[in-house]
């Protein structure tokens, strides 16, 4: 007698949830032919189609709809085996993480560190970008965990807090000190990406203090702030803990405007519905590296 098999119930939620069949490939790492075969399998195997597949796309039919919540059934006792059950070390797949910058020249080296330690067969594959495109790739499905500026505030999300970063003003090591620190405002100040929390609290923070005026260059690139500080084109407010070699090297200088900026929060985030063991653990990892770090590095 012909069984369904997990890889089959996986194929049809992730359907599903992504509402098409391309959209599942990308999501899984099949062709879309694999996936479609895993679908036509399921319903011979069941004897009836689980999707109506016109113009308007693919629905559910009654079947279909029944079988959502037994193949989520069967999704968590899968997960439950892994996390009791199986050796980590015999895990196998892919994690694909997505992290902020701040997190790159951080502490990212030893969260992969750690993971390979403890998954030595799990391949894991990161990228490096701006909160509001990690937050976008990790609903889209396009990665698994993201580490980004949070928490993300969507009901299909888990948000792991991490600590926090402190902020600190900082000036061109070799710009000449003001009689006022405040004058170092007069020069443009450097800040995150447009469209991110602390760039809107930055600004808000500003105008409030210098006015309207206030001449404010909003950056992608943590890395290029740094540069662009040292080499006198601006001032920034960043990363404290990322800023010491460059002040113990004499390239920048902090300096206090009268105020500090609200710390940066980052969350380890990802997908409640249909997650795998492995991204709430990697979570969990990737919270008790950024707890180290911290103490080390006192942020």
């Amino acid at each position: 007698m012909t069984r369904y098999t997990l890889d089959q119930l996986q194929a049809f939620l992730t359907v599903v949830r992504l509402g098409g069949v391309n959209k599942a490939a990308a999501a899984l790492h099949l062709s879309q032919p694999a996936v479609t075969s895993r679908i036509r399998n399921l319903e011979d195997t069941i004897g009836a189609p689980l999707f109506d597949r016109g113009p308007g796309g693919m629905r559910l039919t009654k079947r279909g709809e029944l079988l959502v919540g037994h193949a989520e059934a069967h999704e968590r006792l899968a997960q439950n085996i892994q996390r009791d059950v199986m050796d980590p070390a015999g895990i196998e797949g892919r994690l694909r993480l997505g992290v902020s910058e701040t997190i790159a020249q951080s502490w990212l080296p030893a969260l992969i560190t750690r993971l390979h330690a403890g998954y030595p067969r799990l391949e894991i594959e990161f990228n490096v970008d701006v909160s509001v495109h990690l937050r976008d790739a990790l609903l889209a499905r396009e990665i698994d965990l993201a580490i980004l500026l949070g928490p993300v505030s969507e009901f299909s999300v888990d948000n792991v807090d991490l600590p926090p970063f402190a902020l600190g003003w900082y000036a061109a090591g070799s710009a000449p000190v003001p009689d006022d620190p405040a004058d170092y405002l007069r020069k443009p100040v450097l800040s995150y990406a447009r469209n991110t929390r602390p760039y809107r609290e930055l600004k808000a923070a500003l105008h409030a203090l210098r006015g309207e005026d206030v001449a404010i260059f909003p950056s992608s690139s943590l890395s290029a702030c740094f540069r662009l500080v040292e080499s006198d084109l601006g001032v920034a407010a960043l990363p404290v803990a990322l800023a010491r070699d460059w002040v113990a090297e004499g390239r920048i200088q902090p300096f206090d405007p009268g105020f500090i900026p609200v710390p940066l929060r980052f969350t380890a985030s990802y997908l409640g519905e249909g997650r795998r063991h492995i991204e709430e653990q990697a979570a969990a990892i990737a919270q008790e590296v950024a707890k180290t770090y911290a103490r080390t590095e006192g942020v």
